[in-house]
């Protein structure tokens, strides 16, 4: 299988994606969050390429790297990310790691390819908007196929020279599951022609998702596949056996060291 996308270069094998940055339980002990400008840092320190991170618009129309849709799990303040301004948000996130907006996570981290998942619908266009410039070292992706399209739309729109990389939305994913199940091997094709990576969960309740079927389909494709959250190394090892590309973890340091020593 060859990568289809400049993001996803066949050397890089099997890929680490540090889930939200890395915080180690040091860092932690230190008030350091997740999606923390020092979190996206750290992830860099620990020879981590690949960040995998999440997008929120403010009151004021700035895309940070955030996950939760309000502060009240990483900050204790309940309010909505969309409800607050940016100068703001800055001050309560300064004794927590620092903020990190979109535009400055590309220009402080020019070597960090980064994985971003469009979690608000307000923030799609902004998104596609700021990694126009940075498309080859980018992979767009949503829970909402509609939210990942739109801005991959809005990264055309704003000359990006490459359409940033992309993974399959839910709605996409469960065709394709439903079509590897009915071994209808021209609609998976069809599913997968327009994605360059599948990033699953192993299962589902008790739905296993991530099977060598699947995988076997996907690099059939040309469409690798990532799996979230991996945190334990044994299972990590099982995964990189059963032949996926990747591991989202927020262990990155983990699966580093057991990916370096394969």
């Amino acid at each position: 299988m060859t990568a289809r996308h400049p993001f996803l270069p066949a050397e890089d094998r099997p890929r680490v994606l540090a889930h939200r940055g890395l915080v180690t339980p040091d860092a932690a002990a230190s008030g350091i969050v997740e999606n923390s400008f020092a979190a996206v840092a750290e992830a860099q320190a620990a020879g981590v390429t690949y960040v995998e991170s999440d997008c929120h618009l403010t009151a004021d129309g700035v895309v940070v790297l955030f996950h939760d849709d309000d502060l009240a799990r990483v900050t204790g303040d309940p309010r909505a990310i969309a409800d607050v301004r940016i100068r703001e948000l800055e001050e309560i996130m300064s004794d927590r790691g620092g903020l990190v907006t979109l535009p400055q996570a590309l220009d402080a981290f020019p070597d960090v390819r980064f994985n971003l998942d469009v979690k608000a619908e307000a923030a799609a266009i902004p998104v596609g908007r700021a990694v126009a410039p940075h498309a080859d070292r980018v992979l767009v992706t949503s829970f909402s196929d509609r939210r990942r399209r739109a801005a991959l739309a809005a990264a055309h729109a704003a000359g990006a020279e490459i359409a940033p990389a992309t993974s399959a939305g839910s709605a996409t994913v469960a065709r394709l599951l439903a079509a590897l199940a009915l071994r209808a091997s021209p609609l998976v094709r069809r599913l997968l022609r327009d994605v360059d990576a599948l990033q699953l969960p192993e299962r589902q309740g008790p739905l296993r998702v991530v099977t060598k079927g699947l995988v076997a389909a996907a690099h059939d494709a040309g469409v690798e596949v990532h799996v979230w959250t991996v945190n334990d190394p044994a299972d990590m090892s099982r995964l990189l056996d059963l032949g996926v590309d990747g591991l989202v973890t927020d262990r990155a340091d983990l699966a580093l060291a057991l990916v370096n020593g394969r």
